[in-house]
C-alpha cells in the first residue's frame, strides 16, 4: 500500500509549532542559560571505590553535612566505583580538599578508598566551551558546503536551517529543565546533526530522483511523494534508535544520563525536521525540476553543424 500523506500541506502549522519551541529555547537560553557542568565551569573530581555496594543519597548527604555543597555524585560503571565533582567555589582549600571528601565519606562508610583526582580549572573550562561552539559552527558550515556540492544551494540553506533547528531546540531543552550540560551532552548534540543530515539526505536523494522522474506535479507534489516514500526508513530507524537510547538511558547509569537524553531529544526533533523543516525550507526557497536538471554539455563541433 502507498501512503499519501500530505505532509506539505501542513507546512504553516509546522512553521509556527517550530517557531514557538525556537523562541522559548532562545528565551531560556537568553535568560537562565545553561547549567553548565564541571568540564565547562571547572571544578574537582575525585573517583573513590567501596569494598561493598553503596548507595548515592547517604553520600550526597554526608557531603552536604560537612559543608561540601553543590557537588555532582554518580556511580562510575558499578556500584562499588563513585565519582564526586565538586565546583571550584566549594569553599575548601584545594590542596585540603581530598582530606575534607574523605573525612566527609568515611562518615557514612569507612571502606573507602581514593583512586583517583582531576582538576580543571575555569580556563580549560572556558576553552573546552569555546571550542565546542566552533567545533558546532565548523560542522554545520562544512555540511553546508558539501550538500551544496551534491545536491543545489537551496537544499544545502534548507539542510543547515533544519540542523540549526535541531541545535536550539535541544540546547533550549537542556535550558528549561536545567539539566546539567557537559561534554557528554555536546558530543552527544554532535551525534544529533550527524543523524538528522543523514535522515535529511535520504528524503533530499528521493526529491532529486522525483523531479526527474515524474513529468507531471507541482513542486510540493512532487515533495509530498518522496516523503511518503521515504517515511517507513525514517520510522524504522528512528524508532530501533530510540529503542536502543531508552535502554541506555535506564540501564547506563547517571554517567550518561544528560548523553543519552540529548540523543533522544535530538533523534525525536531530528526525524520531524527532516520531514518538515528541511523539505520546507528548500519548497519556501523555491526548488523546481529546472534547478536539479543536469547541465547540457554542448557536442564538439556542434557550432559548424549549425552554420551548414
Amino acid at each position: 500500500m502507498t501512503l499519501n500523506i500530505p505532509f506539505l500541506n501542513y507546512k504553516n502549522i509546522a512553521v509556527i509549532i517550530s517557531a514557538i519551541l525556537i523562541i522559548v529555547s532562545g528565551y531560556s537560553l537568553f535568560q537562565n542559560g545553561l547549567n553548565v557542568g564541571l568540564d565547562f565551569s571547572g571544578g574537582t573530581t575525585i573517583q573513590v571505590k567501596y569494598d561493598k555496594p553503596v548507595e548515592l543519597a547517604p553520600i550526597r548527604e554526608a557531603l552536604k553535612n560537612n559543608n561540601l555543597n553543590g557537588g555532582v555524585v554518580q556511580f562510575f560503571g558499578s556500584s562499588l566505583d563513585v565519582t564526586i565533582r565538586l565546583p571550584s567555589d566549594v569553599g575548601v582549600a584545594n590542596k585540603e580538599l581530598d582530606f575534607e571528601v574523605m573525612k566527609a565519606l568515611k562518615t557514612y562508610r569507612e571502606d573507602v578508598t581514593k583512586v583517583r583526582r582531576s582538576f580543571v580549572g575555569p580556563a580549560v573550562g572556558d576553552e573546552l566551551k569555546n571550542d565546542g561552539g566552533l567545533a558546532l559552527l565548523v560542522a554545520l558550515i562544512c555540511i553546508m558546503v558539501y550538500v551544496a556540492m551534491r545536491f543545489e544551494w537551496k537544499f544545502a540553506l534548507g539542510s543547515v536551517a533544519a540542523l540549526a533547528h535541531d541545535v536550539i531546540i535541544v540546547a533550549g531543552f537542556f535550558s528549561v529543565t536545567q539539566i546539567e550540560f557537559d561534554l557528554t551532552v555536546l558530543a552527544a548534540i554532535l551525534a544529533v546533526i550527524g543523524y538528522s543530515l543523514n535522515d535529511t539526505i535520504v528524503v533530499y536523494d528521493r526529491i532529486r530522483e522525483n523531479f526527474l522522474k515524474m513529468r507531471k506535479g507541482s513542486s510540493i507534489e512532487v515533495m509530498n511523494r518522496s516523503l511518503n516514500q521515504t517515511l517507513t526508513r525514517t520510522l524504522i530507524t528512528s524508532l530501533t534508535t530510540l529503542l536502543v537510547l531508552i535502554a541506555l538511558f535506564y540501564f547506563g547509569g547517571e554517567l550518561i544520563h544528560g548523553f543519552s537524553i540529548a540523543l533522544i531529544v535530538g533523534v525525536l526533533i531530528g526525524t520531524y525536521s527532516s520531514i518538515y523543516v528541511a523539505s520546507a525550507a528548500a519548497l519556501a526557497l523555491g526548488v523546481t525540476k529546472e534547478d536539479l536538471m543536469p547541465p547540457e554539455v554542448e557536442k564538439e563541433g556542434a557550432d559548424q553543424d549549425a552554420l551548414m
